[in-house]
């Protein structure tokens, strides 16, 4: 691992783009299973207000799974790593659910035979998680791998643990790029944090727009900064959300 130094703080220009799992709340054997700290939601939602609301969660996950896990905070949200959008101002957009009938009939019945392996359906694709059985990853890759050849227009992303079929050119870059491009982002230094290949893109993205990437954990990474893991990365979080 890259030499870990205390992270920079953030300033009243700042954005400040979050993953979510391995990010702000520990990885957990199953997704339902993630465990939100109590204090950090009300950190966030003082952080959000410190930043005028430049804040928002880029995450593999729906954005129904982030409104539960941060109840009652609501925040701008890229889901599905940029499939479905909640901007700054309420509204909501994003692309139709895909007819994916044939990929997740594929998946279904692998899991069927390995229940160990867990299938999540979502709008825009699905994701098939290996985590409670390793052993699974090559049959698990090639499964998908067929789905995703019978599917135009999707590609296979692959992140820790788990597998998961997406629209063709969606990523976390592309995400942060239409925050930027809007109000209250527009203008600002942004950071994302991020601990996945999957966050790769964002973090070249931020960097384009002139600020920087913390990569959370190990691993190689094109992120200027880094820290330890989760547990570091909420104590930066809370010393942010202090007021000035």
């Amino acid at each position: 691992m890259d030499t870990i130094r205390p992270l920079p703080p953030l300033s009243p220009r700042s954005a400040l783009f979050l993953d979510f799992d391995g990010t702000l709340a520990d990885i957990a054997p199953q997704p339902d299973a993630v465990r939100v700290p109590p204090a950090l939601v009300a950190q966030l939602t003082r952080l959000h207000g410190r930043l005028g609301g430049a804040l928002a969660i880029v995450t593999g996950r729906p954005i129904a799974d982030i409104d539960r896990f941060l109840h009652p905070l609501v925040l701008p949200v890229a889901g599905e790593h940029g499939a479905q959008y909640r901007m700054a101002d309420g509204s909501a957009h994003g692309l139709p659910p895909a007819p994916l009938d044939a990929a997740v009939a594929a998946a279904a019945a692998l899991v069927a035979q390995h229940p160990e392996l867990l299938l999540e359906r979502k709008i825009a694709g699905l994701a098939l998680h290996y985590r409670n059985a390793p052993g699974l990853e090559s049959l698990c890759r090639q499964t998908l791998r067929q789905a995703v050849a019978a599917v135009p227009g999707t590609d296979l992303l692959e992140g820790k643990f788990v597998l998961e079929l997406k629209p063709r050119g969606v990523n976390k870059g592309q995400a942060i790029d239409v925050f930027m491009a809007g109000a209250p982002f527009v203008g600002r230094d942004p950071v994302f944090a991020g601990d996945d290949v999957t966050d790769e893109a964002a973090f070249a993205a931020v960097q384009a727009h002139g600020g920087q990437g913390i990569k959370v954990g190990s691993g190689p990474t094109a992120a200027a900064l880094r820290c330890a893991g989760p547990a570091a990365l909420r104590e930066w979080i809370a010393a942010q959300a202090v007021p000035a």
